[in-house]
């Protein structure tokens, strides 16, 4: 679709976009065909309505078409936008991660308004840095350490760093497996333990625009899909300080008997539902 000297609407392209999102089978057409008008238009969220009266200018028309183009062969909406608005920050993590970086944020205010000058978090398997940055940006007390197995990712989270400014300085990032990336004398002394590990089974069918876009590795754990979960309630025991907090993203199924296992080690867990309404996350707390 063209605009001829910048005289049609963002309106109308909005509801181009709509209109062959839903012919395409886009799961939320309305939404992905607004915030692709919105990256156009160079517009935030809250200049939305206004912006759609105003004519488009070619310029923006040529980014709106790839855009739509991309999206409509089934690309996910954060890679074609390039972005994704995470918290306060820009990453492209998985929408269901919100829960557990507000959560985590919760905690470490929670700690920060009883008087503790440091608090401890970690970012196990960081990937983009979602968690991690999201903490260490809202967090004025908060010491980040962020670790991943993939160097890849580790590259994207040092990428998205300096985005958080000076807070940047309270992150560090260390590559290896879970927590054998971490200097032992940690042990016993953190006071946050998230993470996002993978928990997709190895045979479970996942849809394409998941399937063809993410890294395997940051999706199937194994056999069952809870390997990775099980590991690391095994291992935050040791990790984690007197009243200490780990927090896990998981498929809704799994949230009962995670709670469970993690109830079976000392801990108190709560199960906390995703941005959806769908259990996502478990919250344990080690008992002192």
């Amino acid at each position: 679709m063209t605009s001829e000297g910048g005289t049609v609407a963002w309106s109308v392209f909005l509801a181009e976009g709509i209109r062959r999102f839903k012919a395409a089978g886009i799961e939320s057409p309305e939404v992905d065909a607004r915030r692709i008008v919105e990256e156009a238009a160079g517009a935030e969220p809250t200049e939305f309505h206004a912006v759609l009266g105003r004519p488009a200018t070619v310029r923006g028309v040529a980014r709106f078409d790839s855009m739509l183009d991309r999206r409509e062969s089934g690309e996910p909406l954060q890679y074609v936008l390039g972005r994704w608005g995470f918290r306060y920050r820009v990453l492209i993590p998985r929408p269901e991660t919100e829960i557990v970086a507000g959560l985590a944020v919760t905690e470490v205010e929670r700690r920060s308004s009883l008087g503790r000058s440091e608090v401890l978090v970690v970012d196990l398997g960081t990937g983009s840095g979602a968690i991690g940055l999201s903490v260490a940006s809202e967090c004025g007390r908060a010491r980040v350490f962020l670790t991943d197995v993939s160097d890849d990712a580790l590259g994207v989270a040092g990428s998205n760093l300096p985005g958080i400014g000076c807070a940047a300085t309270k992150v560090s990032i260390h590559s290896g497996s879970w927590f054998d990336a971490l200097d032992a004398d940690l042990r016993g002394r953190f006071d946050v333990i998230a993470s996002n590990p993978p928990y997709i089974a190895d045979g479970e069918v996942l849809p394409a625009v998941v399937e063809d876009w993410e890294p395997e590795a940051a999706l199937r754990a194994g056999p069952t899909g809870a390997e990775a979960l099980v590991q690391l309630v095994e291992q935050s025991v040791e990790w984690l300080r007197p009243d200490g907090v780990l927090i896990l993203e998981m498929a809704p199924h799994q949230t009962l008997p995670i709670a469970e296992a993690c109830t079976a080690l000392g801990f108190v867990a709560s199960v906390h539902p995703d941005l959806s309404g769908r259990d996502r996350a478990v919250l344990a707390r080690l008992v002192p």
